[in-house]
């Protein structure tokens, strides 16, 4: 999992592949391959979902360790 505080997105990588298109459900997007498999999932408006962790910076880093597993 990554965060751009540049862009405000939020970046979790799923499986490795070549992305097709994107499939946009409000604030997420969806990078599917060409059957449809989630390759790459990214949240707009990032910030709101890391300032939930502002406080406790050990549990976003084991979130983010854990997402990149």
């Amino acid at each position: 999992m990554r965060y751009d505080p540049e862009s405000n997105i939020v970046s979790l990588g799923i499986a490795a592949g070549t992305i097709d298109h994107v499939i946009e459900l409000g604030n997420f997007l969806i990078h599917v391959n060409k059957n449809k498999t989630p390759l790459l999932v990214e949240i707009l408006d990032g910030g709101k979902l890391i300032s939930q962790f502002s406080g406790d910076k050990k549990k976003l880093m084991e979130l983010t360790v854990a997402a990149d597993s």
